[in-house]
């Protein structure tokens, strides 16, 4: 078997033609799934993006037990259990928090691999002295650094290096793939991991792309919102939603290249392609930008999953609606190659639904660390928050003590003590360092712009009736019913015992660890 999985970053599924979508153009991802099997209901597990990547190599939800992070000398990384039944692996991607502190151990876990250079701060081009009083005249002033940690100056510093459309990180991101393709087509059990860092913030695309969304903006550039409240213009919420369709569309072209790729080389009889993402975005909807902050609504956490399968042509053209997530890749990408899960593995391998529909799953818990922990069961959506967010116990769980772009803190490993492990750390005994706050006394999982919550109540809402999440409910025996099924899904992700007290649920007997 031969397989290229594209993961996108920050992919909104209401966005796609293919799921419904009218703004945006998008057809090459419409002709892809025109061919494949598209899923439906597909959510995310843990956010945002190292946390969900975690997800995808270990099959297993992250954010019960820590915030972003490295995989863990216990973690059981498809990749790695790939390449040791003999199946090279290789990575593509600008995706530059892999190489990042709380992203170092994900990049060689492949048989080899390969990173775009420039993607937003990126520490890519150097520039002592920039010309700041130019950026301040060139940007908006929503996307002004704010200090000297800021890394939007280093995104200015890198956008000076992208003249044409050749210079951009999708472009390239993509032409690697078909370098790697040109040598490798003919050889059989690979798998490539192509992943684009696009349409992710800041959402800059090439001008033929950006002038197909006129807005009649005409201030500096304006495409980069920060996870805050919706407090833009109409005009401005119009320019910054146009960026990112443009950076969508050039998505769009680009994978629709790769399918060029497979018409011209016959390549749909014997290679398997795997579509989908890591979250989506709020794009002011829910007077909300981007995600972490604010609950997450069906724009982060409903996203896309689309899949062709050689054996399966036949089904091309159809849909699933059962209830899948994140973690159900992982196994779905050991199967593809014959290879069985580790036992630690909570995900389901998707390889049975590509043949019909069928139950997989009765709910499904997501969320982030320090966060609500959410769940669907397909109709309802309910997200759980801790009555008083500042009085509420967390720990890291780890041996990897890394954050997004720093090691933990001296001060905070000061505090740490060695616990037992949980039934996937293979007999491992864990760190155990109680979570950062933030000045409000919030927990929180890493710095930068997802540093604390806000809208931290918990609601209900029906699906069915109301599928925009915009009007809660309140139904006692649902709200009972999901809230039990939290705690079974959570005990069975072996959450430890502060996971269960802060949403107040009963603590199995076997979460009680010292």
């Amino acid at each position: 078997m031969k397989t290229i999985f594209v993961l996108f970053d920050s992919l909104v599924r209401n966005a796609l033609e293919c799921y419904g979508g009218s703004a945006v153009a998008t057809p090459q991802f419409k002709r892809f799934a025109q061919r494949a099997v598209t899923f439906d209901n597909h959510y995310v597990g843990s956010l945002p993006c190292m946390p969900a990547r975690r997800d995808l190599h270990t099959g297993r939800l992250n954010f019960l037990h820590r915030s972003w992070g490295a995989l863990e000398p216990f973690d059981q990384s498809f990749s790695e259990l790939l390449r040791s039944q003999g199946t090279y692996t290789h990575l593509i991607s600008d995706h530059y928090h892999y190489w990042e502190d709380g992203g170092a151990t994900y990049h060689n876990r492949y048989s080899s691999w390969e990173f775009i250079r420039g993607q937003e701060w990126d520490k890519w081009k150097a520039m002592v002295q920039p010309p700041l009083e130019r950026f301040k005249q060139m940007y908006h002033p929503l996307q002004q650094p704010e200090g000297p940690n800021d890394g939007r100056l280093q995104t200015m510093v890198n956008r000076e290096y992208m003249k044409s459309e050749a210079d951009y990180c999708c472009p390239r991101t993509f032409q690697a793939g078909f370098d790697f393709l040109d040598a490798n087509r003919d050889a059989d059990n690979w798998l490539l991991h192509l992943e684009c860092f696009d349409p992710h913030e800041p959402f800059a695309a090439p001008a033929r792309f950006r002038e197909r969304y006129p807005t009649g903006y005409t201030g500096p550039i304006l495409d980069w919102p920060r996870y805050k409240r919706h407090e833009e213009t109409a005009l401005e919420v119009q320019e910054l939603r146009a960026n990112y369709a443009a950076l969508l569309s050039m998505c769009d072209e680009y994978f629709g290249r790769l399918l060029d790729y497979m018409d011209r080389y016959d390549m749909w009889k014997d290679t398997t392609v795997v579509l989908s993402t890591d979250h989506g975005f709020l794009l002011a909807e829910h007077d909300w930008w981007g995600k972490n902050r604010m609950p997450f609504f069906n724009e982060i956490a409903h996203i896309p999953l689309v899949i062709a399968h050689p054996a399966f042509a036949a089904q091309a053209g159809q849909r699933r609606q059962a209830l899948t997530q994140t973690t159900d890749l992982m196994p779905t990408l050991l199967d593809l190659h014959g290879m069985k899960p580790p036992a630690t593995v909570e995900g389901h391998s998707l390889m049975p639904l590509l043949a019909q529909d069928m139950p997989l799953r009765e709910a499904a818990i997501y969320g982030m660390f320090g966060a609500a922990t959410n769940i669907t069961d397909g109709r309802y959506t309910y997200f759980r928050y801790p009555h008083d967010m500042t009085r509420q116990d967390l720990y890291e769980y780890t041996l990897m003590p890394m954050h997004l772009k720093s090691m933990f803190a001296v001060a905070d490993l000061a505090q740490a003590e060695l616990a037992r492990g949980f039934n996937f750390t293979q007999g491992v005994p864990l760190l155990k360092v109680p979570a950062r706050r933030n000045a409000k006394g919030q927990p929180v999982g890493h710095t930068g712009q997802g540093s604390g919550y806000e809208d931290t109540t918990t609601v209900l809402f029906d699906l069915a009736s109301d599928p925009a999440q915009l009007q809660p409910i309140r139904d006692a025996a649902v709200e009972a019913r999901l809230l039990s099924q939290i705690g079974n899904l959570m005990a069975k992700n072996d959450a430890p015992p502060e996971a269960f007290l802060r949403l107040d649920l009963s603590v199995p007997a076997k979460s009680m660890r010292v």
